[in-house]
């Protein structure tokens, strides 16, 4: 799914931080911490079944629909690791809290916002606040949480995580279904407002402040550069099509090329010079990194474009109501959330299990196309639910045992810093994904009129055809990852 998932052993193999002087966590201080957790990943899939009514009110295009969505991943994922270092310099209890509270006013700001330009500057600023407060969930675990319990409080956080997103779809649904006072998609924003609040008043009285003994430096260059980078990419490739693609799309893309290469060479100056780079390239001379942060990068640009083209063809092709999009998800979630647990427990048969939910995704992408392409303007959402349950059985064996199977070889110093690279990964990889995958599907979906059910199914056939090559890409190159049953034997 979409969102950044605890890496499975980040609490085996990372060395306990704890200050002997730091006392155990008081009652209320994990589920706060959870709750931040919650909200941020939240707030990608609520916003996916409320786009189509956020489109309609503000009349915006589908390139500013892409922007409200990848927007946030974007500033999401640059800031991540230096959210990270903010709160080892700063205090991760600080750096929550200020989190925490932006996220809150950056969501009154999508709630009022007039125009879609205002919404997606709105969800940059909800980025950005997520970025300060995410990272500090896993520092904030590994201090509090003696190391014999800590395994249980990175799977409770998983749980959370999962649940944020069954969670995000149904409860989406219910208010913009419900219109509150003539509000539509508003409420969506609204709703992040009393638990914002809440939780930074209770943060100050019972979460503890905590520090890293010797905090890094940041790496400001590093994170200009990548922030430049992946908007010459992005951009254009939302603004393009509907554009026209004019000369200035192809500039900008090769410009990002340029950019991406301009910010290695800044690493490497960085860690030259005694620094500490936004990213260790080194980790990259690791082949289960390396390779693993590939399919990472794979699997989720799948996931989040499927979520977004699949939302659209529900509401505006096949005439779902916000509710019952967010419905038709919840068979996606329940079975994503039970082959995760169940993914855990098949841990000993290693790459197998990976392997397997590569291939179960596949045969729904698959199997969603086949059904598709039968049907045409015969194309009912109830039709959907068998292959997209498909979907979530898939990803649910895949994407929590790739995380930790990424981690597996990183030595135990490192664990934080290459988490942060994999997060950072994953809302890249799902941004860039909600982008060329939108492309895809906008473009094969033409002028159709809204509920012209023949284009919408051919435009989803489209979009799900390359979510399937994506997805048959991860199960040939999961051999290329050094099996974590064999490593751990």
């Amino acid at each position: 799914m979409a969102q950044t998932s605890p890496p499975a052993g980040a609490a085996r193999t990372a060395p306990d931080p704890r200050p002997d002087h730091l006392a155990p966590a008081p009652r209320g201080a994990l589920p706060l911490v959870l709750t931040g957790a919650f909200m941020a990943v939240l707030d990608t899939f609520i916003v996916l079944v409320a786009a189509p009514a956020i489109q309609a009110d503000l009349h915006a295009s589908d390139a500013d629909v892409q922007l409200i969505l990848a927007g946030y991943q974007l500033t999401y994922a640059v800031a991540l690791i230096t959210g990270a270092r903010l709160g080892d310099r700063f205090g991760r209890k600080r750096l929550f809290q200020t989190g925490m509270a932006l996220f809150t006013v950056a969501s009154v700001g999508c709630a009022l916002a007039p125009g879609a330009g205002f919404l997606i500057a709105a969800r940059l600023v909800q980025g950005l606040s997520a970025a300060a407060m995410f990272p500090q969930v896993f520092a904030l675990l590994q201090v509090l949480v003696p190391a014999e319990r800590r395994a249980r409080a990175f799977g409770a956080l998983g749980a959370v995580i999962g649940l944020a997103g069954a969670v995000g779809q149904v409860l989406g649904g219910v208010l913009v279904s419900a219109d509150l006072l003539g509000s539509s998609w508003r409420p969506v924003f609204w709703v992040n407002v009393p638990v914002g609040v809440v939780t930074v008043a209770l943060t100050a009285r019972y979460v503890p402040e905590s520090r890293a003994p010797r905090a890094r430096r940041l790496d400001l260059p590093g994170a200009g550069v990548l922030t430049v980078a992946l908007g010459l990419l992005v951009v254009p490739l939302v603004e393009g099509r509907p554009a026209g693609w004019p000369l200035w799309t192809w500039l900008s893309l090769a410009a990002s090329a340029l950019a991406f290469a301009a910010f290695v060479r800044v690493e490497r100056r960085v860690a030259a010079s005694g620094g500490e780079p936004l990213v260790r390239l080194r980790l990259f001379r690791e082949r289960p990194f390396a390779v693993g942060m590939l399919l990472v990068l794979l699997t989720y640009a799948g996931i989040n474009s499927f979520f977004l083209v699949f939302s659209l063809t529900l509401q505006d092709g096949l005439g779902q109501d916000a509710l019952g999009a967010g419905l038709y998800y919840t068979p996606f979630a329940v079975v994503f959330f039970a082959a995760s647990l169940l993914a855990g427990r098949l841990a000993h048969l290693g790459r197998r299990v990976l392997q397997a939910g590569a291939l179960l995704v596949v045969l729904g992408f698959g199997s969603t196309v086949a059904l598709a392409t039968a049907a045409g303007p015969g194309l009912s959402a109830g039709q959907l639910v068998a292959p997209l349950a498909l979907v979530g059985a898939g990803n649910g064996l895949l994407v929590t045992p790739l995380l930790g199977a990424v981690l597996t070889g990183v030595r135990p110093e490192e664990t934080g810093l290459a988490s942060g690279v994999l997060s950072t990964g994953q809302q890249i990889g799902g941004a860039v994904g909600v982008a060329v995958l939108g492309v895809l599907f906008y473009g094969a979906l033409g002028p159709a009129a809204h509920q012209d059910v023949a284009a919408y199914g051919h435009a989803l056939t489209c979009a799900l055809t390359a979510n399937a090559a994506l997805a048959a890409l991860v199960a040939l190159l999961l051999p290329l990852l050094p099996d974590p049953a064999t490593r751990r034997g």
